[in-house]
């Protein structure tokens, strides 16, 4: 994946052809000659399609005040946002009477993913041309079927968080000003119909192409395809057809849980749940037999571009230890956090039954020491007092923990985005076996996990909605993004309003409108020749 990378910095300026809109979605220009006719040949379609997963990360590494991981976890059940961190672009997504029309993280998040899909589309409607003879049709019907999991990714996105959105299936080259809303089930048939070909098509993760180093597992894969396609047919209700993607992945031999200890700390004290999130042990070629999508960075003192933007999740995840005298910033404790987010009481004291191994001080740190060598202090547990509860030093995830012995107080992090893995498969696949009342089945699935995290086997009878949620906190937390799944399952005020109770900073104002976000206020008034509706209650 290295290589791809690498390329990317390359294809950027190219990148901004492939995205028509360069600062509107519907402010369409046309600012290359990059246009789909220009892609001849395979050098030129891997190009574009590298292009896509920069886009891709641009979502994932979005800083602006280092708030954008809080917008997506913030304000709902396992999240909230102490008093001293209160600014940036996350707060309406805790104080929800802020959130209106013109929301900096709706609008940017709609952008990024029409800009995603016109990316998508320059390939699909390259790769279809019947007169392109240069790349062979097995070539062809592997870069469309990349480009339409990507199409279908940012569709679901899309359709989870607005609703009913306009249908974009043809490169856009020229100013357009009549978008319409199309009906939710016609955006739901194109995206299940790009991931039946996405399926067919893509290469299962053992057959990815190679580099030089190693194969691309960072590349688009069937799992994938498959797995999104499971969430799809959830939110749409088709219970029965998620069940069964869920069984194909499962069933493919290409992936195991994490059982044993493995990789490159696993002579040093931790287990086989934490060993997943360590640099270094996340890529499925680094040992991690779960991992169904990587997304995959590169330290870029040592690799140019090797990441876009500047991701925020340890400094947002992470405690604010190094502000306490006698304390120094180091791996053990993740580098430098700033305590954007804290942990919600339900989760820290609620969530986790005893002998979780989800909950071990690994992967929730819950004590702190003073760590710096030659003071009388060193050792010693630092007592929880005062505020420094609330924001230097707190019980937080240690899944986004990662130190640069060359640059301690970093900005950005480096570290690889698990994506999909195969915990989160027995998850959707117990969601689809419950919503059949097929409750055997989904506490068989429900305990496939538990039993890998030494918890409590789950009976039939105490099999809900609830409780998936919550399994899904457990074992998800701080990696899925909380506001879609809660948004998906229209469950996000019920929960929000059950578990982030906590008197500092609260959540005001959420009620049932905020199941879906505003359609961008600057998006409506550019569509001139046509009505762009807006979301009942913006």
């Amino acid at each position: 994946m290295k290589k791809h990378i690498i390329i990317i910095v390359c294809v950027y300026g190219v990148l901004q052809g492939l995205s028509s809109c360069n600062k509107k979605f519907l402010d369409e220009k046309l600012y290359s000659s990059y246009a789909p006719e220009t892609l001849t040949d395979s050098l030129g379609f891997d190009a574009a399609a590298i292009g896509m997963y920069y886009q891709l990360g641009l979502f994932f590494s979005k800083s602006d005040q280092q708030g954008w991981p809080s917008v997506w976890n913030a304000g709902t059940d396992i999240a909230w946002v102490p008093p001293t961190q209160k600014q940036g672009i996350e707060v309406p997504y805790y104080d929800y009477t802020q959130l209106i029309s013109t929301d900096g993280a709706a609008s940017f998040t709609w952008q990024w993913a029409y800009q995603l899909i016109n990316n998508a589309n320059n390939i699909i409607a390259n790769a279809e041309n019947p007169a392109l003879t240069k790349v062979s049709q097995a070539g062809k019907d592997g870069f469309n079927a990349e480009a339409r999991f990507f199409r279908a990714y940012a569709y679901n996105m899309l359709a989870t968080l607005y609703g009913k959105v306009p249908i974009v299936t043809e490169p856009l080259t020229k100013a357009k000003t009549d978008f319409v809303r199309a009906p939710l089930d016609d955006v739901n048939n194109l995206i299940v119909a790009d991931l039946t070909y996405s399926i067919d098509k893509l290469p299962t993760i053992d057959n990815e192409k190679s580099n030089a180093r190693n194969k691309l597992f960072g590349r688009a894969n069937k799992a994938m395809g498959q797995q999104l396609l499971a969430e799809v047919y959830l939110r749409i209700g088709k219970n029965d057809l998620a069940e069964a993607q869920c069984k194909a992945i499962i069933q493919s031999g290409k992936f195991s849980l994490t059982t044993a200890r493995y990789g490159i700390r696993a002579s040093q004290p931790g287990d086989p749940f934490s060993d997943m999130f360590i640099y270094g042990n996340q890529r499925y070629a680094q040992g991690n037999k779960e991992a169904i999508w990587v997304f995959e960075l590169e330290n870029t003192s040592s690799v140019v571009g090797g990441y876009s933007g500047s991701p925020q999740q340890r400094r947002n995840w992470g405690a604010a230890y190094y502000q306490i005298t006698d304390m120094t910033i180091c791996d053990s404790l993740g580098g430098r956090g700033i305590g954007r987010m804290r942990l919600t009481d339900w989760v820290v004291y609620g969530l986790y039954g005893a002998g979780d191994m989800r909950n071990s001080e690994y992967n929730i740190r819950h004590k702190f020491y003073y760590n710096t060598a030659g003071k009388p202090s060193y050792g010693q547990l630092i007592p929880y007092v005062g505020a420094d509860t609330v924001f230097k030093i707190a019980p937080h995830t240690t899944k986004w923990y990662q130190y640069d012995p060359n640059d301690a107080f970093g900005f950005a992090m480096v570290k690889d985005f698990i994506l999909m893995r195969l915990g989160e498969t027995y998850l959707l696949m117990a969601e689809a076996q419950f919503k059949q009342n097929k409750l055997t089945d989904a506490a068989a699935s429900l305990n496939v996990i538990r039993a890998r995290a030494n918890a409590t086997p789950v009976a039939a009878s105490d099999v809900t909605m609830d409780y998936i949620l919550d399994e899904r906190a457990r074992e998800l937390l701080a990696e899925e993004n909380r506001r879609m799944t809660l948004m998906r399952t229209k469950t996000l005020v019920d929960r929000t309003t059950k578990y982030n109770t906590q008197k500092i900073n609260p959540v005001l104002g959420i009620t049932s409108k905020h199941l879906l976000l505003p359609i961008p206020q600057s998006e409506r008034d550019l569509n001139k020749d046509a009505v762009l509706e807006q979301n009942d209650g913006y």
